[in-house]
């Protein structure tokens, strides 16, 4: 049994504050999220009035829904940590920038050279850039005969090209409206004509 897609904070409150919850479930299943990520949802849900109902979103999916994944140092947790960082793991904590990313993607490590499968869902540019290093390697390290499991990267785009056509984006204008609820909250996301979103479909 594959470990659940792990989720960063980034698009995690932007799916959550536009209540698309199902739709982020329907394509990736049940999640999980490290410690960090669910500290920087509530953390911002309360800070900024346009992640207001991801907090209280967060807290009904929390159990069935998303899985806390513990911080904790382990020597497995704290080696993908400092080869990622550049910084031992206790320090690294100390410094909230860019951490839940990072610890995103060392659980994700984690688990795939234990064997496993697993799917990161990741927006931000120099997080998915670690990731896709690390993905890398996890490459080399099994066409050298080590047995690994492996990471694909998701990103908000991945997970709303899956959901189109389907019951949760329905029409080309279903995925605009969307598209444009999730640009309002993150202005990182291209405009939508930048994107496949409206031409890779087989819209009826």
């Amino acid at each position: 049994m594959s470990v659940r897609p792990i989720i960063d904070a980034g698009p995690g409150l932007n799916f959550l504050s536009i209540n698309k919850e199902r739709l982020l479930i329907a394509v990736l299943g049940p999640l999980s999220a490290p410690e960090t990520v669910r500290d920087e949802v509530l953390r911002k849900s309360w800070q900024d009035e346009r992640f207001r109902a991801a907090a209280a979103v967060w807290r009904k999916l929390t159990g069935r829904w998303i899985q806390i994944l513990t911080d904790d140092v382990t020597p497995e947790l704290a080696t993908v940590v400092q080869r990622i960082s550049g910084l031992p793991m206790a320090e690294r904590m100390k410094h909230g920038k860019d951490l839940g990313e990072i610890m995103v993607i060392a659980h994700a490590v984690v688990a795939a050279e234990s064997g496993e499968p697993v799917t990161v869902l990741i927006d931000d540019g120099p997080g998915a850039a670690i990731a896709a290093s690390e993905i890398q390697r996890l490459r080399r390290l099994g066409s050298s005969g080590a047995s690994v499991g492996s990471i694909t990267l998701a990103s908000t785009l991945t997970v709303l090209g899956r959901a189109a056509g389907t019951e949760h984006l329905p029409d080309r204008a279903a995925v605009r409206d969307t598209y444009r609820r999730l640009r309002e909250l993150d202005d990182g996301l291209p405009p939508i004509e930048k994107t496949n979103l409206l031409s890779d479909t087989p819209w009826p």
